[in-house]
């Protein structure tokens, strides 16, 4: 998938607000693989609702959001599940990990759906992001800036056209939000990447900032 497009869409429950003032909703507008995007967005404005009308997780909106020109509307369940695994990858802002699972075995889980990277690989990205000690910790003991860093990781083990991450580094201190940045641009292998923050943004080179 080269490019994902939204035409004047809006989350329902916005409908009939004059007021909305956004680079993103109620407009023409065209994410592109390769390229590296910011939406900076105030609580409540449907920072988490883009990312899963994106995921094709939620459908309660208005508009047109079409990947490569084809209404998602239109995907089937079956291409729904190719998408998900082999073209977008996403990082919930809730993470979504099994608690009773270690960190590994969270990345293993994704991995195995796809065989995207060796183990050996997967326990270099745990070990750099900090987790060396703590990958075969269970995930629900960790702090939620360590379970951050978990999902981050996953993120990574699968193929991507597109890598979304919705407020990626909300619970991590300037180094280790460097450290996700580094590996991001150096694993990302081409995806266009659109991040999402309330202010905390992940620390790269974007090419738009928009304001949602």
């Amino acid at each position: 998938m080269n490019e994902i497009r939204l035409q004047q869409v809006l989350p329902q429950v916005f409908a009939g607000q004059d007021s909305i003032v956004s680079d993103v909703w109620h407009r023409d507008i065209t994410f592109r693989k390769g390229e590296h995007c910011l939406v900076e967005a105030a609580s409540g404005t449907g920072k988490s609702s883009l990312c899963s009308f994106l995921y094709g997780y939620r459908r309660d909106y208005e508009g047109i959001i079409n990947f490569d020109g084809r209404n998602i509307r239109a995907l089937s369940v079956a291409e729904w599940t190719e998408m998900r695994r082999r073209a977008l990858s996403l990082q919930f802002q809730e993470l979504r990990l099994f608690p009773e699972l270690s960190a590994l075995e969270n990345v293993l889980l994704k991995n195995r759906l796809t065989n995207h990277r060796s183990r050996k690989k997967i326990r270099s990205l745990l070990d750099a992001v900090g987790l060396g000690d703590k990958m075969d910790e269970k995930t629900g003991r960790l702090s939620f800036g360590q379970q951050q860093r978990v999902a981050f990781v996953r993120c990574l083990c699968q193929p991507a056209d597109f890598i979304l991450l919705d407020e990626p580094v909300s619970h991590l201190d300037d180094p280790n939000a460097a450290i996700l940045a580094r590996l991001l641009a150096e694993e990302a292998d081409g995806a266009g990447i659109i991040v999402t923050s309330i202010g905390r943004r992940l620390p790269m080179n974007y090419q738009r900032i928009l304001k949602l």
